[in-house]
């Protein structure tokens, strides 16, 4: 019993809930980063607030329960909105309103409840209130209550209106209820920083890589124009890489050499490179039928491939790195020695801006939705 007892404290880290945490680092997408209980008995208040900060959109924030799971909370985003979303008894609530918050600046939150109502405060501003009433629900509670942060204890199915989980965001001075205990979280997790300042963007730091199915992104168009990847920002490392069976593709700076950036297509057969600007640069990557342009400049061609039937058939297209044997298995870790580091402001596929939280895979390094503002002078 004693060994087994060991084992559990092994796999689980205790975080206070007062401190600095980074929502976006977690490794899976709906699982809370965090979690915590306590016996409703031991509850005598009935409010928490905390200090959040984000520019993503959409995501999970705050989630509470009773009766394992039978009555649940959710505060989230979505279009940068507070959404509220409620399950007790035969009732399904969902509600959305107030001032966007994904504006970059620290907001003071206090979710609240007064009754059968639950009620969101911003910045000592009320923005939302739920009201809702259930005669099959029971007046007196008993039990444990739940709380969670960053994903939900509740299968995703129980949602009254479906929504993306990954949020990128911080989240300081939490005052959960009455709690004063330490929050759970697998041991597995890694504490990372909060930047101090951030923009928009997508953050790579030189480890990880966010990698997508072609299959699922938008396709072709019309055969002139081609598919086209647009790469807006400044950066050092592997741009991006093209992977299928007996092919692989690399775009990247070459080490060591800080005047130019040198792009470098692989083929088993060989590689070839050219050079566009090393600052804050304007990346266009254009797949046609049969070549890669680079910036106007065909790279690559060949006729023994089709590059618009393996995009819509389903190639593994990888920023930051080159995925290594990540194409046989979505479980093995990415492997490579020249990730990218820097901000990539904006990536657009045929003109559709893509967020990294559609990822087949994103390491949790990897910031979706925010860069620190002083991570170009790193770069220099």
């Amino acid at each position: 019993i004693l060994s087994m007892f060991k084992t559990v404290v092994l796999l689980i880290t205790f975080i206070s809930g007062k401190g600095v945490i980074n929502l976006a680092h977690r490794r899976s997408k709906w699982t809370p980063l965090m979690q915590t209980s306590a016996n409703l008995s031991d509850i005598t208040s009935i409010r928490s607030f905390f200090e959040f900060r984000t520019l993503d959109p959409e995501g999970a924030v705050f989630y509470g329960d009773t009766k394992e799971g039978q009555d649940w909370f959710v505060l989230s985003l979505r279009d940068g909105i507070p959404e509220m979303q409620i399950g007790k008894a035969d009732i399904l609530v969902s509600v959305k309103g107030g001032r966007k918050l994904n504006d970059g600046a620290w907001h003071l939150l206090e979710v609240r409840s007064e009754g059968k109502f639950v009620v969101l405060e911003v910045n000592n501003n009320v923005e939302l209130i739920v009201g809702l009433h259930s005669k099959l629900a029971e007046d007196e509670l008993t039990g444990k209550i739940r709380l969670a942060l960053g994903g939900m204890l509740v299968d995703k199915q129980k949602l009254f209106h479906p929504f993306e989980p990954e949020m990128d965001a911080c989240i300081r001075g939490g005052h959960w209820l009455n709690l004063s205990t330490p929050w759970d979280a697998d041991s597995t997790w890694e504490p990372l920083p909060c930047f101090s300042e951030i923009k928009k963007g997508s953050y790579f730091p030189g480890t990880g890589v966010a990698m997508f199915n072609t299959s699922d992104l938008p396709g072709l168009k019309t055969e002139e124009a081609g598919i086209t990847v647009e790469i807006f920002g400044s950066w050092t490392g592997t741009t991006l890489s093209l992977q299928s069976t007996g092919f692989e593709y690399v775009l990247r700076e070459l080490e060591g050499n800080k005047d130019v950036k040198e792009v470098q297509l692989g083929l088993k057969e060989g590689s070839e490179s050219v050079a566009p600007p090393y600052e804050h640069a304007t990346l266009t990557f254009t797949i046609l039928k049969h070549s890669l342009v680079v910036n106007s400049k065909p790279e690559l061609e060949t006729e023994s491939l089709d590059f618009f039937s393996m995009w819509k058939n389903g190639m593994l297209l990888t920023f930051g790195g080159m995925p290594g044997k990540f194409y046989s298995s979505i479980l093995e870790e990415a492997k490579n020695t020249h990730y990218l580091r820097g901000c990539l402001e904006k990536i657009l596929i045929q003109g559709q801006v893509i967020d990294l939280d559609w990822a087949l895979y994103k390491h949790t390094a990897v910031s979706s939705h925010s860069c620190p503002t002083e991570a170009m002078n790193e770069l220099t």
